[in-house]
């Protein structure tokens, strides 16, 4: 069960992901206590979060700012993100526990099954996704550097979705790609199915600036 700290964040970064607030929107502290239902203090505390993650600013005596999406950003964002993920699928790879693998595959099948439906429900098994392979890579200084470039680049790729089915069912497997070579332990395999996600997401990257 999160704290109410982390319990703020996920909801203000669900709601920044899938533009309830949308990139542009200056809102109060006081407003978003009133649209989470939850106190000044993790909401406050989420905020300082969400802004060391460069997902809001915050304003004093004006409010918080949601920073538009930038394909300039994005691309700087999979550069780092490239390398960081390829380290972290290597090292779930090699360090997951009997337990971890299991979930692991388990969160895989429900990958392979997804339909296509609804954006709101796969960005939940993206960040199931995300959270498990930093988990398994059994170094806690890694979620401190790949939270922020999987927030980040999870908010441009909802907001850019063009073929919506399309794109989620590729998304889909590309990462239960990477999911069941963690699962069986193949380090190769986990970091090539890592690059071509990225690839993909590089090219999805380009293709905004194409369909603008």
């Amino acid at each position: 069960m999160p704290n109410k700290a982390d319990h703020a964040y996920e909801v203000l970064e669900r709601m920044i992901t899938f533009q309830e607030l949308p990139p542009g929107t200056l809102v109060s502290e006081a407003r978003l206590m009133e649209r989470t239902g939850l106190g000044r203090t993790p909401v406050r505390e989420a905020l300082q979060r969400l802004a060391r993650e460069r997902m809001v600013e915050i304003h004093p005596n004006q409010g918080v700012f949601v920073p538009p999406t930038s394909i300039e950003a994005q691309l700087k964002v999979l550069e780092l993100r490239r390398s960081v993920e390829e380290l972290a699928v290597r090292l779930a790879a090699h360090r997951a526990t009997t337990a971890q693998r299991e979930r692991i595959l388990a969160l895989a099948d429900v990958l392979a099954e997804f339909d296509g439906g609804s954006v709101e429900e796969f960005g939940g098994l993206l960040k199931q996704t995300h959270d498990l392979i930093v988990e398994a890579a059994h170094n806690e200084y890694l979620s401190l550097t790949m939270a922020p470039l999987q927030g980040l680049s999870r908010r441009f790729w909802f907001a850019h979705l063009h073929d919506e089915k399309t794109d989620l069912r590729k998304a889909a497997d590309l990462h239960g790609d990477i999911l069941r070579a963690i699962c069986h332990g193949d380090e190769a395999k986990a970091t090539e199915a890592s690059l071509h996600l990225n690839d993909y997401l590089t090219d999805f990257t380009y293709r905004t600036l194409r369909n603008r």
